[in-house]
This record gives structure tokens, sequence and C-alpha cells, in this order.
């Protein structure tokens, strides 16, 4: 893919301003009637940021063109039976697509085509799904701990590993060579991939460093686009900044209601959101200070954000549908 444009950031001082002045685009499905079955669960944008898919507890999965809200500009890619869990896409490869089902059901998409290219089943009660950076592998993690790492060529399971405590979300460093792993424990465990050893020991206690950043269950995981900080988010409604060079928390975001279901980052590493299924609304925080510098008001509560890949853009569920701010963001970014 072609390089992207560098865009110029926006700074804290002025990002109130900016933002607040930004529309935000609701994208009209007929099967979104407010809260309940239809409810999103899962949002992805693809790498260059022209598609965004989102998965619904009622089976829905649909890929959006973010410039074109009505519905019949969007594609509906159908075969699921149970409630998509996960959407992600390549991160190499624009227009092909990974949904998982709560049967444990993963399929792989081209949305070009609307064709499901390959499906693997049997993967139990889903809840994680996540690519690696160079998208030439894939785990996906269920209710009973375990997880599949699967090659997407010939797209099969080649490897499972059962974890030893609740395994809820994963994410890979950048370089594909370590993985992150959020547990029941309130703990991040950081693992070589792929044979999952620890990767740091705690020369004191002579065992392995795990993040403790929670005082219950962690949800949530998102590294940061510059690397520098992995955060994780909690059922104790707190988001902990971890600094990557010495793997310590840096900063604690408390302005969550409820569970911490899912964190992003803005393109440029400079802000971060957490959603939530209590609330009605998302707080967005600057992530080298910790400053709150806009909140935005929802109908319902938002547990799925996604901040867009190269612009102040950011999606997020609300009253059973699709929003997006900042579809206007390039003309008014530098005003």
């Amino acid at each position: 893919m072609a390089p992207m444009r560098p865009r110029p950031s926006i700074s804290k001082e002025r990002f109130p301003a900016v933002f607040s002045n930004f529309k935000t685009q609701t994208y009209h499905d007929p099967s979104a009637r407010g809260v309940g079955s239809h409810a999103i669960r899962c949002l992805d944008w693809n790498p260059l940021g022209t598609l965004i898919a989102s998965g619904s507890a009622d089976r829905t999965l649909r890929v959006w063109n973010p410039d074109r809200p009505n519905v019949r500009y969007s594609t509906e890619l159908k075969g699921h039976d149970a409630s998509i869990e996960k959407v992600a896409f390549n991160p190499v490869k624009d227009a092909e697509l990974c949904s998982l089902s709560a049967d444990g059901v993963l399929k792989l998409w081209d949305v070009r085509t609307k064709t499901c290219i390959n499906e693997i089943k049997g993967l139990g009660s889903a809840v994680s799904l996540v690519w690696h950076p160079d998208g030439e592998g894939i785990i996906v993690g269920n209710k009973t701990d375990t997880l599949f790492f699967i090659d997407p060529a010939q797209f099969k399971v080649v490897a499972e590993h059962a974890q030893d405590v609740q395994t809820n979300e994963i994410a890979f460093c950048w370089s594909g060579k370590r993985i992150f792993v959020s547990t029941g424990e309130g703990r991040v465990k950081i693992l070589s991939y792929p044979d999952l050893q620890p990767v740091f020991q705690c020369g004191w206690e002579d065992k392995p460093l795990t993040l403790n950043g929670h005082t219950s269950s962690c949800l949530s995981l998102a590294l940061q686009p510059t690397a520098r900080f992995l955060a994780s988010g909690g059922s104790d409604s707190i988001i902990s900044l971890w600094d990557t060079k010495d793997w310590l928390c840096q900063r604690t975001l408390i302005e969550m209601t409820g569970p911490v279901r899912n964190i992003s980052f803005s393109w440029d590493g400079m802000y971060v959101v957490g959603g939530s299924d209590e609330g009605n609304g998302l707080e967005i925080a600057h992530v080298d200070t910790g400053v709150y510098v806009h909140s935005v008001k929802s109908q319902t509560p938002s547990p799925v954000v996604a901040w867009h890949p190269t612009k102040y853009q950011l999606a997020y569920a609300d009253f059973g549908g699709l929003k997006i701010i900042g579809i206007d963001s390039d003309r008014k970014h530098n005003n």
C-alpha cells in the first residue's frame, strides 16, 4: 500500500475547540431500532481507513463506506449463525476481513466481492481475535482460555495453547515478536510469539513479570501507534497506561463508568478513549498528561470505540447503531 500522507497533530490546548466543531454522522441501518438484539459488539477500520466493519448481536456483519452513511452504500456479509463478537481487517490487505462469532466460527471475507473465502468452525465460545502485524498469522481466544494459532494462507489451526488463567484480550507488539494477554486476575502477561514464553523476569522474585494494574479482571488492551504506551482496561473502570521501556504504570485514567470493554488510541497516539457498556458518553484523554480534553455524549452506553488509522475520526456504537465523529475533519482540522 502507498505510504500515508503525514497529518499535523492537534495539540492538547486546541483539541477541545477543534474536536467539538466536528460533525457526528449517524449510519442508518434499518435493522437498528435502538438498544437490544442489534447492538453493535465490534468495530474495525481497514488499514487505509476507507472502510469500517461493524458486527452486531443479531448476526449482522456490515462494511460501511464512512463517506456514505446510507445503508444502500454499505455491504452486508451474510453467513454467521450467532452474534458477531469480533471483526478485524488484515493489517496489510485493505479488503480482507476476519469475523468471529460467539459459536466459534471464524470467517475470512473478500469485502470487494462479498465472498466468504474460507471458514474455521469449532473454536468454542470465542472472545478475542487479532492479526499478526504482517498479516501472516491470526490468534483466536475462547472462554475456556484456549488460544488458537491460525495460518491465514491455509486458513487452518496450526497450534492450540491452553492457558492456566482466565484470558480475555490479546494484542501484538508492532514487531510481532511478543503478545500481551489480559487476564481475569487483573494482570497483563508479556509473552514471546509464537512460543508463548515469558519475556521478562522479576529479578528480585525470580518469576515472570506481569503488569498488575487492576483490582479486578483486565478486559481490554491497546498498544499506542508509537509503541511508547500499552493501555489496559479493567472491570474496575480504570485505564492504566504502561511505559513500554520500563513497564511501569505512568498514569491511570479514572473517569470511566463501568467496565472498560474496549480501548483505542488516535492515529498519532496523542489521545486515548475507552468504551463501556455502562454510562452515557465517552471521555477522551490526552495520553502524555492524562488530562481529559473532550466528552462525547451518547444516548446509550458505548462499549465499542475505534479511532481512524490516519485521521481524527472516532467511530463508536450508540443506540444500537454506528456513529462517527469527524467525517468533516479534513476541512476543519487546520482552521
